[in-house]
């Protein structure tokens, strides 16, 4: 499966499984789906993360960089943020922040440290 044309904001499911939605948004694939692929519907790590985004087809960087600005950011990433509860994935596409939790934000969902992967295909 490539990567989206346009990402489709979804809503984690539970609290557990914001990696699976952001996974989903960027593939166009089912939540139900990408659980099946991820293995678990549970927190996700990056190890399964990567595992994922590998049986997608959709190509990535390991390198997590640290990011403190939007504008730093490139095109296509996904973000690991530091938030006031736990570590939590987002997406970042094109200019706009698509989260599991807040929804479609135009700046940094709230988080305390960022990091990105950045999406290559």
């Amino acid at each position: 499966m490539p990567l989206t044309e346009r990402p489709v904001h979804i809503y984690e499911p539970t609290p557990l499984q914001c990696g699976q939605a952001v996974l989903a948004m960027l593939s166009g694939e089912s939540v139900e789906n990408v659980i099946n692929i991820c293995g678990t519907d549970r927190e996700t790590t990056l190890r399964q993360m990567f595992s994922t985004l590998e049986n997608l087809g959709i190509s990535y960087s390991r390198e997590r960089v640290e990011v403190k600005e939007k504008s730093a950011l490139p095109r296509v990433c996904i973000l690991s943020l530091e938030t006031p509860k736990c570590w939590h994935w987002s997406l970042y596409f094109d200019g706009v922040f698509y989260d599991p939790e807040y929804g479609v934000l135009s700046d940094f969902p709230p988080s305390d440290r960022r990091y990105y992967f950045e999406i290559l295909s």
